[in-house]
């Protein structure tokens, strides 16, 4: 029997061959972090969804970093990238209602569900260009093509997508000067002043925490704002001067030249690094895929709840919620 990407006209995973390959599962791209999760909550049908539905406010460390794997694995699994993807767009399903202005929604539609796309697409680009070695335009217009066929692996109608390059670009600024909108969601995403400490500073003592968050909170804004398009900052309010531009570029150039310094296995995720180790043969092919930690699922009232990742729903919820280091091959 065929598997499910052999049969005529499926969708076929990307493969390290791909640009995206290369720069999806970078550590900078946890960087731009809140300026995906705030372009993607401007949409006005993704942002109530996200008001009405989501508990990401009461656990913002623990849903970030239990989303990123199932979302990676859509571009790093290999054969088993399709059912990866199938299954986040299953959590999506029960997703919808009417927001606060009459205006109904449903989180597989295919504008919302695309513009989410969109934004990690843009996001890969914004990772090679601000904080890594840039792109040409070769490389740009080879990314959207890759970003069309990994869209595909969804099974959502991709008539909201753009055909080409430039009708994309032109999609791009549209959402941007015409449909995004400042709301409730985006604002959350953006105000990090009483935001938890990250769990990838265990060694910084709980006590120090609050008096690091200040500076964490105004730079992580600033670093975000600076990736903004200049009419999504006018509409969040947001003041961006030529001096705030140089070091904005400044600040990625530097963490280009950190990157070089970069252990091999903490320069990509575990999904990617995974990825790798099997398309290598270091790894079987069937190797069962790397999950998040079990710290990073759901609260215990929503442990059941269809709408999250969770692939330990079979155990009991954990009492201990301490971050531990995925092990990578």
């Amino acid at each position: 029997m065929r598997s499910q990407n052999e049969c005529v006209g499926a969708p076929q995973p990307l493969g390290p061959d791909s640009l995206t390959w290369k720069y999806f599962g970078d550590w900078r791209a946890l960087l731009q972090g809140p300026w995906a999760g705030a372009m993607q909550n401007m949409h006005p049908k993704l942002g109530a969804a996200v008001e009405q539905h989501s508990g990401f406010f009461d656990e913002r460390w623990q849903r970030l970093f239990r989303s990123v794997f199932p979302i990676a694995g859509v571009v790093y699994d290999g054969d088993r990238a399709a059912m990866t993807a199938q299954e986040i767009r299953d959590y999506h399903r029960d997703i919808k209602g009417v927001d606060d202005q009459g205006r109904r929604y449903h989180a597989l539609d295919p504008d919302v569900f695309y513009w989410a796309h969109a934004t990690f697409f843009v996001g890969v680009l914004l990772v090679a260009e601000r904080f890594g070695s840039g792109l040409t335009e070769a490389e740009k217009r080879q990314l959207f093509a890759e970003h069309k066929q990994w869209y595909r692996l969804y099974g959502v109608s991709d008539r909201a997508m753009p055909e080409t390059w430039e009708e994309f670009q032109q999609y791009w600024d549209h959402m941007c000067r015409d449909v995004l909108e400042d709301n409730k969601a985006t604002r959350g995403v953006l105000d990090l002043k009483s935001i938890d400490k990250p769990p990838i500073v265990p060694w910084l003592p709980d006590e120090l925490w609050p008096l690091v968050r200040p500076f964490f909170a105004v730079g992580f804004e600033w670093l975000t704002v600076g990736l903004f398009d200049p009419p999504v900052r006018k509409k969040l309010g947001y003041r961006w001067t030529p001096v705030d531009e140089v070091l904005h570029r400044g600040v990625g150039q530097a963490l280009r030249i950190v990157d070089k310094f970069m252990p091999a296995q903490h320069r990509q995720h575990p999904r990617a690094l995974q990825g790798n180790a099997r398309e290598a043969g270091r790894i079987p092919a069937d190797h069962p895929l790397l999950e998040a930690p079990i710290a990073f699922m759901p609260p215990a009232d929503e442990w059941h709840d269809p709408k999250h990742y969770n692939p330990y729903r079979d155990q009991a919820p954990p009492t201990d919620r301490r971050f531990r280091r995925v092990a990578t091959p």
